[in-house]
C-alpha cells in the first residue's frame, strides 16, 4: 500500500518535472522565436529604409517633371496667346493693302469726273474698278450666291418678304434679290436678302 503511494507520488513528480520541462522547453522556444524576430526586424531595417529612400527619389524627380512639364505648358499657352494676338492685328493687313489700288482708282475716278463730259468714259471707268475689284474678291475666295429664279434655300437666303407666285412653276423659287449674298471659302459670310413666292 505505501509502495502504492510512493509509486503514485513518484509518477506525480515525474509528470511535474516532464511539464516543467515541457515548459522550459516552449518558454526557450518562444524567447528564441522572439529574437530569431527581432534579428530578422533588425535585418529587414536596412531594407526597408533604403526602399523609403528609393520611393522618396522617384517623388521627387515626378514632382520635378510635374514642375518643368507645368512651366512649359504655361510658357506654350503664352506664347500661342501672344501669336493669336499679333495674328488678329495683322490678319487683315494683307486684305487691306491688296484693297488699296481700288481706293486709289476710286480717288482718281472722282478727281476727274468734274473735268469730264463723257458720260461714258466716266461708266466704262466705273465699271473698270468694279471688274477689279470683284477679281480680287473671287481671287481671295469670294463667291456670290446665286439667288433671282433659284429654289429658296434657309442655308443660303434669308427670307425678306413673300408674295404670291406669278405663275405655279415659281413657287417657292426666289422672285427677287434685293442684297446679294457671299460665300467665302464654302462658309456663308452674308446670306442673300431674298423675296420668294409662295
Amino acid at each position: 500500500m505505501v509502495k502504492k503511494s510512493s509509486d503514485k507520488h513518484h509518477n506525480q513528480e515525474m509528470e511535474q518535472e516532464e511539464t516543467m520541462k515541457q515548459e522550459n522547453y516552449n518558454h526557450t522556444e518562444d524567447n528564441n522565436q522572439q529574437e530569431a524576430v527581432v534579428e530578422q526586424s533588425a535585418d529587414a531595417q536596412p531594407i526597408v529604409d533604403s526602399e523609403v529612400e528609393t520611393l522618396k527619389q522617384n517623388i521627387d524627380e515626378l514632382n520635378d517633371k510635374y514642375l518643368r512639364l507645368s512651366a512649359e505648358f504655361d510658357n506654350y499657352r503664352k506664347r500661342t496667346m501672344r501669336e493669336k494676338m499679333e495674328l488678329t492685328k495683322t490678319a487683315g493687313e494683307s486684305i487691306l493693302v491688296s484693297i488699296l489700288p481700288v481706293l486709289d482708282d476710286f480717288e482718281r475716278a472722282i478727281k476727274h469726273m468734274p473735268e469730264t463730259d463723257n458720260l461714258e468714259a466716266l461708266q466704262n471707268g466705273v465699271e473698270l474698278i468694279y471688274n477689279k475689284f470683284k477679281a480680287y474678291l473671287t481671287q481671295k475666295g469670294v463667291t456670290e450666291i446665286e439667288a433671282i429664279n433659284q429654289v429658296f434655300n434657309t442655308d443660303l437666303h434669308e427670307a425678306i418678304t413673300k408674295l404670291p407666285a406669278p405663275t405655279p412653276e415659281m413657287k417657292g423659287k426666289i422672285l427677287d434679290c434685293l442684297e446679294k449674298g457671299y460665300i467665302l471659302n464654302d462658309k456663308v459670310i452674308r446670306f442673300a436678302k431674298v423675296v420668294v413666292c409662295e
